[in-house]
């Protein structure tokens, strides 16, 4: 097939593979007449892989990811089912690595098309191919439209909400100082007084369980002078260490595990960037893995939580962050709707990057049956270090946009 051409599906059912020299994410849309989805739960990917009449298949890294469509299984008002592609890799674009289109029988896996977009060059992101319905029979044609900002841009060019809007109504404004339990500022604006921030968040005490942590209500926060910290929920640590320079670029993993053995659990894992009155200014998640010029990464998606080590990484480049940049919150959700309640080990740490010497640790030991939990905070202080402190807060949302305004309350 050729751009802009299109065939007659002989089949009831296609399945369209997407193999490229790298490893694609791939994935479809449900769209009405008006070229946009109903509702986010017409986006089908690998962390909502099934919706009415479309599937997603993973092909593990080793086969292509593939789309397959039953014509006959689809809504009424859907007239149109695009498939897009992007690379895995980070910030990778289409140059060299055309992805080819095979158009199969669902059933016996004949071939009936293949299509190549050709002379790629800086797109991340690909619609490949649409199968669509015309004067009551459905056909399929080659595409090849490319976007310069990811599988996001394709999103939300279609209708899909894949980060918090940025004209909501006022995202946590304000009330800056409103909170009644008047927490550590989160880099609280010029006209504060003096620095106060060395206190330790007062909701410390009662989260304190052991003897040693008594001291942190205020003079007594932890630093990293004695080496790795431990936290509780609510404790903080300053991110200094007596005579050494400041932390330049920081890595924190999130890990979690099954619960029940043979269960695959997948969860994401988010950063939320805050200015300093607590204004949301980005977020970065497996649909955006790289905000604020490259100074905050993720590594990509985890899909099942199992084997050792942390499920997914976001660096962040304290030194090249924006001074607009003055509060960071980690989350984790559910996308797929399963609870925290089937999670076991879930935990964060934080690793020196130039290093990977891990200098905090907070492991989050109960579960509330919600599908979000707020995991750490990262707060730049006065002096221009920066102070993490563990949070383990549940929130019922299956996305980071649905973070934004309780981590916002919670910096």
């Amino acid at each position: 097939m050729t751009p802009g051409s299109n065939i007659p599906l002989p089949v009831t059912r296609v399945t369209v593979d997407v193999a490229a020299p790298v490893r694609l994410d791939v994935s479809s849309l449900l769209l009405t007449a008006d070229g946009k989805v109903r509702s986010d739960d017409d986006f089908i990917f690998y962390n909502q892989p099934t919706g009415p009449g479309v599937t997603y298949r993973s092909g593990g890294g080793t086969s292509p990811d593939s789309i397959t469509v039953d014509t006959t299984a689809v809504p009424p008002g859907i007239e149109k089912i695009v498939v897009t592609a992007s690379p895995d890799a980070a910030g990778q674009t289409f140059q060299g690595i055309e992805p080819t289109a095979t158009i199969r029988n669902a059933d016996d896996s004949s071939v009936l098309a293949t299509f190549t977009p050709p002379q790629l060059g800086s797109e991340t992101a690909l619609v490949i191919v649409e199968v669509y319905l015309r004067n009551g029979a459905w056909k399929a044609r080659a595409v090849g439209q490319g976007y310069a900002n990811g599988l996001a841009g394709i999103a939300t060019d279609f209708g899909v909400s894949v980060e918090e809007p940025t004209p909501t109504p006022t995202p946590a404004p304000a009330p800056a100082p409103a909170p009644a339990p008047a927490p550590a500022p989160a880099a609280a604006p010029a006209t504060q007084p003096t620095p106060v921030q060395p206190p330790a968040p007062p909701m410390a005490p009662p989260m304190a369980p052991p003897a040693p942590p008594a001291p942190t209500l205020g003079a007594g926060k932890i630093n990293l002078d004695k080496g790795r910290v431990s936290l509780q929920k609510n404790e903080t640590v300053s991110l200094v260490k007596g005579g050494s320079p400041l932390l330049s670029q920081v890595k924190m993993g999130l890990g979690w595990e099954p619960a029940y053995r043979g269960k695959d659990i997948d969860l994401d894992a988010s950063v939320i960037a805050y200015g300093p009155q607590r204004n949301h200014i980005d977020s970065c998640y497996f649909g955006k893995l790289s905000i604020v010029n490259g100074a905050i990464k993720h590594s990509g998606d985890n899909l099942t939580g199992e084997g050792g080590g942390d499920d997914e990484v976001i660096v962040v480049d304290l030194g090249r962050l924006p001074q607009e940049v003055t509060g960071l919150v980690f989350t984790v959700n559910s996308f797929s709707g399963q609870k925290f309640t089937e999670v076991a080990k879930a935990y964060c740490r934080l690793l020196d990057a130039a290093t990977g010497e891990e200098l905090v640790r907070f492991d989050l030991t109960s579960a509330e049956p919600q599908t979000g939990v707020m995991m750490a905070k990262m707060i730049k202080q006065f002096s221009g270090e920066w102070e993490m402190t563990a949070i383990g807060d549940f929130v019922k949302s299956r996305t980071v946009r649905g973070m934004v305004k309780p981590a916002a309350q919670a910096l």
